[in-house]
């Protein structure tokens, strides 16, 4: 199975409009929503590299920055950190354009593990994630740091 760089599969600038069932009491957006488009962006970047099914495993590192407001655009930004044998980790990335000012914050971030399965939803083999720019390579080496904080003892050096 061929690496693959990780522009072949990310994702830089996925939009939604906050509307107002994306909101909760307080007026603002409702972490929940949020956190499932983010599911929804990593899966769709998940697959393009995996080349087949994928399941979320976890996330983790969670990190509610700032909130969105009714009319606010969102915008996502995904990329596969890392890629062991059946599983991978990708980093979101979540802003916020205010339609009234213009500005641009940044909002959401988080780290999602997926997990490449068959037809019988058994984890099967995904293709190693080759990063190319300086960026790349050290989302690559934090991504095996957070890997082994997550499997904790069970981890393998």
């Amino acid at each position: 199975m061929a690496p693959k760089p990780v522009a072949a599969s990310a994702i830089h600038d996925q939009t939604a409009i906050v509307f107002p069932d994306d909101l909760n009491t307080l007026g603002t957006l409702f972490g929940g929503r949020v956190m499932e488009i983010c599911d929804k962006v990593c899966a769709v970047v998940a697959r393009r590299h995996a080349g087949r099914n994928c399941v979320t495993l976890g996330i983790d590192s969670v990190r509610f920055l700032a909130s969105a407001r009714h009319g606010d655009i969102l915008i996502f930004k995904a990329s596969v950190n890392r890629a062991w044998r059946t599983s991978m980790e990708i980093g979101v990335k979540v802003l916020a354009e205010d339609f009234r000012t213009m500005k641009v914050q940044h909002i959401v971030s988080a780290y999602f593990t997926f997990v490449g399965v068959d037809d019988q939803l058994k984890p099967t083999p995904i293709p190693a994630v080759v990063p190319e720019s300086d960026d790349e390579k050290r989302r690559f080496d934090e991504a095996e740091q957070r890997r082994r904080v997550r499997l904790g003892p069970h981890s393998q050096a």
